[in-house]
């Protein structure tokens, strides 16, 4: 992997958890930081920690803003801003737009940005992430679940599209990590999250082991590998596990 002093890296949602854990590895690295979240009071106190430049705001809108940060250049565009919105079929309007917006179409606006100028002069590198949910799927969690799925998706097509233009893409998808978001999920993330949350930390690590090997697909939690595996081999069997898994969580199963 290329080095990472004086580069210039974005980290959406950072103000704690994941993003937080990635500013500070990427800081630790020698590169310049713009850390962005919507709530200003954090992303002040994680860029002062880390010694890089809160760009407080909406993730859609941060490109301009962090490209300005930090000087004219962005060399790593991280989009780790997202929602976990819980919810079955009937969830609101509202609540699916949300999902939508921030876990989908924020990457998409982040891309369009950086995009042109990445292309231009063949190289750049764009950090999705996804969740295992968007692997895999989350009980108790529709908007989230599909939301993640399309994620995963778009970060697929931007590395076919362009890896040979000079784009690096990279799908973060760990399950439960100790963070705010994982304590928001409820009984449902007690059942099937926190028995093997990881730390934010943790996955800062895998996401560097992935970038030195050049390698898509970043899974904290090498287990992951597996469910995926049988999800595609035996779709209906894995179908039917998730089944019961939401039969035992109704049943308020621990």
């Amino acid at each position: 992997m290329e080095t990472l002093e004086g580069a210039g890296v974005v980290v959406t949602g950072a103000g704690g958890g994941i993003g937080a854990a990635l500013a500070r590895r990427f800081a630790a690295e020698g590169a310049r930081v713009a850390v962005n979240d919507l709530d200003a009071a954090r992303a002040e106190a994680v860029a002062a920690e880390c010694g890089g430049t809160a760009v407080p705001g909406d993730a859609s809108e941060a490109v301009d803003a962090a490209r300005d940060a930090l000087g004219g250049r962005v060399d790593v565009y991280c989009a780790n801003a997202g929602l976990a919105s819980g919810g079955d079929a009937f969830a609101e309007e509202d609540v699916w737009a949300a999902a939508w917006d921030v876990n989908v179409m924020a990457h998409v606006r982040a891309s369009r940005a950086l995009l042109p100028e990445w292309l231009e002069r063949g190289s750049g590198r764009f950090v999705s992430t996804v969740s295992a949910a968007g692997l895999l799927t989350m009980i108790g969690a529709a908007p989230y679940s599909v939301t993640k799925h399309g994620a995963l998706a778009y970060a697929e097509w931007l590395q076919l599209t362009y890896a040979h233009r000079g784009l690096k893409v990279h799908a973060v998808c760990p399950q439960g990590v100790r963070t705010d978001m994982l304590a928001a999920t409820g009984t449902a993330g007690d059942l099937v999250l926190k028995p093997t949350a990881i730390e934010p930390e943790d996955v800062a690590d895998a996401l560097f082991l992935a970038m030195a090997e050049d390698r898509f697909l970043v899974l904290p939690h090498p287990e992951v590998a597996g469910f995926y595996r049988a999800r595609a081999a035996d779709n209906g069997r894995w179908l039917a596990g998730m089944n019961h898994l939401q039969q035992k969580w109704e049943q308020g199963g621990a």
